[in-house]
């Protein structure tokens, strides 16, 4: 049985966006979740969503896995781009559109 560590590897590698959250796109649990989920969308970028709630192992296991305390947590092409405040801000200035298009990841806004 792989251990939560690899599962957690094994859902980043699985695609080039994913959002570990708290609920899911469609009824976010918490605030933070919510406004990267809107981010996200306005951006245009498909993404898979992992709902931490469900699985307490790996609710613990990403917060060790990225050395990052809270959740939401966004990662992209498998490297750990940041929680909330971060993703917002890099939206705000422009910055998350152009490290999606730097990766080689296709927007739709």
């Amino acid at each position: 049985m792989a251990t939560t560590a690899e599962r957690i590897e094994d859902i980043i590698a699985s695609s080039d966006v994913v959002l570990f959250m708290k609920g899911i796109p469609a009824a976010p649990q918490c605030g933070f979740s919510a406004a990267v989920v809107q981010v996200l969308a306005g951006v245009g970028v498909p993404y898979r969503a992992v709902d931490v709630l469900q699985d307490p192992m790996v609710r613990e296991g990403i917060k060790a896995f990225s050395n990052w305390p809270t959740i939401p947590q966004l990662y992209i092409k498998g490297e750990f781009v940041g929680g909330c405040d971060i993703v917002r801000e890099m939206f705000q200035a422009g910055e998350l559109t152009q490290l999606l298009a730097d990766k080689g990841v296709a927007v739709t806004a």
